[in-house]
């Protein structure tokens, strides 16, 4: 698999006892498999593919950003279609109301009493789509199940099953009608992984493949079959829970996130939660790439989709055309490297 951000590291072979290195081995091999199957109906993207696994690896959500057309739906029900877990679908709009999301308690009357309506969040993978285009009210009741997961209706909780992960999709041109995410909604994503718009030959092939039939629509005619499972996922959780961080390693992840609260083109740098969820993401990463020990490159790899979203511009830079990706690859650029 590639990197969400194109930094790969090199490749060495796990170790451990016997049994934890043919589990971990099996479930490295059946998350390798996902990319082959998504490929069958979402020609390259093989950055978000990825970050998707990663997220699903370090029980995170994930924020898909671009342009309408870019097959950024069409990626997680591949990859839904991929894996044997329970998948849901909300599409968010203006008039969508909380209880549509977690449910809601419904009178019976042949009982005389209310019942618990489970609403669609209560799933494996849950795919917002389009997630902007509803208000703030309704965002927020993703905040408890992506954060606690659990869901808290009449003042009980209720679990949500394991694993559990947000696939969130947003537009990030169009601003007519749609609801900018709070920090405090956007520091509960893992990743925000960028879709870009397809090189010219992948964009050849798209159009070559709808030639001849293909219909996203469809996902069972292009013959996407699950390659993995719950099974397969806890045991890659547990490698990589144990892979290896030293202390200089840690140490770098706090000296990057350090970096950008003293960067004079943010009012906000990554919080302790970013670092954490930095130090996850390297971990996976380095996982996924055959190793048992966390390198810098695999800190660098993981950088600007775990980091991007938790930091914010001061206006004055926005209008100089400064990005976050750009202060984040300039912070990469001046923190000394451990040796």
């Amino acid at each position: 698999m590639s990197a969400p951000n194109p930094e790969p590291a090199e490749h060495v072979a796990t170790e451990g006892s016997p049994t934890e290195a043919v589990l971990s081995d099996k479930a490295r091999a059946s998350l390798e498999a996902l990319r082959s199957e998504i490929a069958k109906a979402v020609v390259g993207q093989d950055s978000a593919v990825t970050g998707l696994v990663v997220a699903l690896l370090c029980r995170g959500h994930v924020l898909l950003e671009g342009v309408p057309g870019v097959a950024k739906t069409l990626l997680v029900r591949a990859l839904a279609a991929s894996l044997e877990l329970d998948t849901k679908r909300v599409q968010f709009t203006p008039d969508l109301m909380p209880s549509d999301v977690t449910g809601s308690l419904v009178y019976d009357a042949r009982t005389a009493e209310f019942s618990f309506q489970p609403g669609p969040v209560f799933t494996n993978l849950l795919l917002a789509d389009e997630i902007n285009r509803t208000p703030p009210k309704t965002q927020s009741s993703l905040l408890e199940a992506m954060e606690e997961r659990q869901v808290t209706v009449d003042g009980v909780p209720r679990a949500l099953p394991d694993p559990f992960l947000v696939a969130a999709t947003q537009n990030p041109v169009e601003y007519e009608g749609t609801y900018p995410l709070p920090e405090a909604q956007l520091d509960r994503f893992l990743l925000k992984l960028t879709v870009p718009l397809p090189s010219r030959e992948d964009e050849i092939d798209v159009l070559t493949r709808h030639a001849g039939g293909f219909d996203p629509r469809d996902l069972d005619a292009a013959g996407i079959r699950p390659v993995a499972g719950p099974a397969d996922l806890e045991a890659a959780r547990s490698a990589v829970a144990r892979t290896q961080v030293s202390a200089e390693i840690a140490a770098y992840v706090v000296d990057i996130c350090r970096a950008t609260r003293e960067s004079p083109s943010l009012t906000l740098g990554a919080s302790p939660r970013g670092a954490t969820a930095l130090l996850s993401t390297a971990r996976a990463w380095a996982w996924l790439t055959g190793r048992d020990y966390v390198t810098p490159d695999d800190v660098k790899a993981l950088a600007l989709p775990t980091l991007r979203h938790r930091i914010q511009l001061r206006p004055e830079a926005e209008m100089e055309g400064v990005t976050a990706d750009s202060v984040i690859t300039a912070v990469l650029a001046h923190v000394p490297v451990p040796r």
